[in-house]
């Protein structure tokens, strides 16, 4: 695979990653833009509003009939939260040129309407239809109405929202239904111009076609995109080195369920000064990230402490969440377990076996994301935003290179800031 980064234009960087491994290519075009309380709803409704129609193609019908002629092509608005920072934009999977009967155009051409959709939306008198703005509102609050149903999604954001409740990092990547409801076409109108002028854009392509035709086919498709020279978003996420308290916060909700929920917030520590993937990705396999680590063989399968029990890491905010399903009457003995094996990690009471078992897990996964379009297009923005500037085959050889010595390191300075219980109403003495 041959991989290049380019600036194309005024904060827009194409990565692109030539390659004729697949016989379908991958288009993505992100804006990045700040993850916060006042803007996070209409964030998430622009994508939606833009992929209802174009000017040339003003309703779904007439977008669905356009990308079939495309030999079945795909086209889907994304939202994605990365740290503090809000995605938002369109992705595409369409027949890759080389493998068509005929040659070329099946890049340009969905370059092309992911360029209309993005700048020349359906509108009237410069205004986003309000049916389509009202239509995809009642969707959003629909979907985030619904959370409560997933009751491990559920405690997963109730945690986030009170562990983060003064960082950005805890607002819900919908919003809340109150501005959702409040957002109209005219507002929404005003907020997508502003996106357009002031985000930074990440392009990432994957397919046979050559970097400099890519580039070419982009800035065309692109070339009425507006960029203010003024304004420069200063795009980040903030890193808490250290618990908010002294003593770690507790949080509880009561819901009529038969099965509790308990999420524990670890800040990472010192390790998020210079950052190692690699290592800090073992320390999470060892600990809970795989089916060989602690939580798993020791709180769920040895002393049945609960139905599951995992944990994963944020390198964007530098936190781990653990997450576990559990008797109401188990509380104390499963947080109790869930602590006495992080300082067993921290103690290096953890065997070679159980070391390698995690590094093996961690590198298959790194390498898998190569047999995927997507996955890649999700791993090279990351990589844009926290790095490490390597490929996915280069991360897994770092993997296994990972001591003992470096997840102990790391796990010294973990530590607890915030837990969330969900209970049963009629269980709470």
């Amino acid at each position: 695979m041959n991989i290049s980064t380019d600036m194309i234009m005024q904060d827009v960087v194409l990565t692109c990653l030539q390659t004729d491994k697949f016989k379908t290519s991958c288009l993505s075009i992100n804006l990045l833009t700040a993850l916060n309380r006042e803007s996070a709803s209409k964030n998430a409704l622009t994508p939606k509003v833009l992929h209802r129609g174009t000017f040339s193609l003003p309703d779904m019908a007439a977008i669905s009939q356009k990308l079939d002629s495309l030999y079945g092509a795909r086209l889907f608005p994304m939202l994605r939260k990365k740290g503090e920072i809000q995605v938002v934009g369109f992705c595409s999977d369409f027949a890759d040129d080389a493998f068509l009967p005929e040659s070329g155009g099946n890049l340009e051409k969905i370059a092309a309407l992911m360029g209309e959709m993005l700048l020349r939306p359906a509108a009237k008198a410069g205004v986003l239809l309000e049916d389509y703005v009202e239509s995809e509102k009642e969707k959003l609050l629909e979907k985030l109405r619904g959370r409560i149903n997933d009751k491990r999604a559920y405690a997963l954001q109730r945690l986030l929202e009170q562990m983060f409740s003064m960082e950005d990092y805890g607002t819900d990547i919908l919003g809340s239904e109150q501005a959702i409801e409040n957002i109209s076409a005219k507002e929404l109108t005003e907020h997508y111009h502003h996106l357009l002028e002031s985000s930074p854009i990440e392009i990432f392509y994957c397919g046979s076609a050559a970097p400099e035709r890519v580039a070419e086919i982009l800035k065309n498709a692109l070339k009425e995109l507006p960029r203010s020279v003024d304004e420069e978003l200063d795009l980040g996420t903030d890193i808490r080195m250290n618990t908010l308290e002294a003593q770690p916060r507790y949080f509880e909700d009561e819901l009529q369920v038969t099965q509790g929920k308990l999420c524990m917030g670890f800040r990472l520590g010192e390790c998020m000064e210079e950052p190692d993937t690699a290592a800090i990705k073992v320390f999470n396999g060892v600990f809970g990230g795989c089916v060989t680590s602690k939580l798993f063989m020791n709180v769920r399968e040895k002393l049945s402490l609960c139905y599951y029990a995992g944990s994963s890491v944020d390198l964007h905010k530098g936190v781990m969440i653990v997450s576990s399903g559990i008797e109401f009457d188990k509380y104390d003995d499963a947080r109790s377990e869930i602590m006495a094996q992080l300082e067993a990690v921290k103690k290096g009471d953890f065997t070679d076996g159980e070391l390698e078992a995690a590094k093996r897990s961690i590198a298959g996964d790194y390498r898998s994301v190569c047999d995927s379009p997507a996955a890649l297009e999700d791993f090279y923005l990351n990589q844009a935003l926290i790095g490490p500037d390597c490929s996915p085959e280069e991360l897994a050889g770092l993997v296994e290179r990972v001591t003992r010595e470096q997840v102990i390191d790391i796990a010294k300075d973990v530590e607890l800031d915030a837990v969330y219980f969900l209970r049963g109403a009629k269980e709470k003495n």
